[in-house]
């Protein structure tokens, strides 16, 4: 526990709050040794950049409540199941493949607190294939992934309003109020309008 808490830059103090709090899993026993491994390193630098990013020790339990449980950490944050987005499963390699390198725990707290990631035992799901595949293309770029997340949260916001605009709109005026069947209708509109503000931006 020693090693532990000093190869992750706290106390075993610390450690200890961690372990009663559920925080990161309990370690292998070999008789009265505890052997803790990489795993628990990266759950408490993941812990530590969440807290960086103003979690709080009881909303990362509830992340983590959801890991042990294989819940979504969408479902965790409210972010409901995609209704057409395909989930991906990964490994952390293959994860780390995907992205140069760039697989750090901020990078992972970004990802979670958007609810793109979530965990399933060893596996890692990304909620969208598409946002993966895009997000890869752009850091082989030479976008960063700390600035794709964070144009992905900007996108989030935006998008959010874009729904809720609709959805107002056609639930007050639609003859039936299918959102479902209508949603299409929906997508076409913002497609078509970030078209032509890309070929806007570009022309200047």
């Amino acid at each position: 526990m020693a090693e532990l808490a000093e190869a992750a830059g706290i106390t075993v103090r610390t450690l200890r709050f961690y372990r009663e709090r559920g925080l990161i899993p309990p370690p292998r026993r070999e008789g009265r040794i505890a052997w803790y491994d990489e795993r628990h390193l990266a759950r408490l630098r993941t812990i530590a950049a969440l807290l960086e990013r103003g979690h709080t020790l009881t909303g990362i339990a509830d992340l983590t409540a959801a890991f042990e449980s294989g819940r979504d950490v969408g479902e965790v944050l409210e972010l409901g199941t995609p209704t057409e987005e395909e989930p991906v499963r990964l490994t952390p390699e293959e994860l780390a493949d995907h992205f140069a390198g760039q697989a750090t725990p901020e990078n992972l707290a970004a990802a979670l607190d958007l609810g793109y990631l979530a965990t399933d035992g060893e596996e890692l799901i990304h909620i969208s294939r598409r946002l993966l595949d895009v997000s890869a293309a752009l850091v082989r770029e030479g976008v960063p992934l700390s600035e794709v997340l964070k144009a992905g949260a900007r996108v989030r916001e935006h998008a959010d309003a874009l729904a809720a605009l609709f959805t107002e709109v056609l639930t007050a005026h639609a003859k039936d109020g299918d959102l479902q069947r209508l949603r299409p209708l929906a997508k076409s509109v913002v497609e078509a309008e970030l078209s032509l503000a890309l070929d806007r931006r570009l022309r200047r």
